[in-house]
């Protein structure tokens, strides 16, 4: 994929983002501005960098890393990028994130279906297995730090 997709598509998601921010978190969308920025230069850069780099790692590794070193103690521009992404609800994202997975896999729903029944029953106990596996995980945790 070019450059420019990229851009365009991670425009696309940052505006899906921010109106997610807006609608659920009631976070105006102007005060979301400079945390999107942030995160479509991080995004563009590790991009750009999965490119470069002979190193092959996904560009979610590229992004982590670029996003720990811009926001780490060391860094000059730390108090900016801290200060401009803590006005983002970081479950804002999830909502584009399902939308272009629905979209992903809308091409390929013959393959699904083709899986037959067992497919489903073996999604339903993946997910009410992970749902209950995180809310004990949860309740221990909470229960051991005294929290509740």
């Amino acid at each position: 994929m070019r450059y420019i997709e990229w851009f365009v598509l991670f425009i696309i998601g940052a505006c899906g983002t921010g109106l997610a921010n807006l609608i659920g978190y009631g976070v105006p969308f102007l005060d979301s501005v400079p945390g999107l920025a942030v995160m479509l230069v991080i995004s563009m850069a590790g991009v750009f960098l999965s490119k470069i780099v002979p190193l092959k790692l996904p560009i979610l590794a590229y992004c982590s890393i670029i996003g720990l070193l811009s926001a780490c103690p060391v860094s000059p521009i730390r108090s900016f990028v801290i200060q401009a992404v803590s006005a983002i609800n970081f479950t804002a994202p999830f909502t584009m994130v399902g939308a272009f997975a629905g979209l992903a896999i809308s091409d390929q729903l013959k393959t699904f279906v083709s899986q037959g029944w067992k497919i489903l029953i073996v999604g339903i106990f993946v997910m009410t297995g992970t749902f209950l596996g995180s809310c004990l995980w949860d309740q221990m945790i909470l229960t051991l730090v005294g929290a509740i």
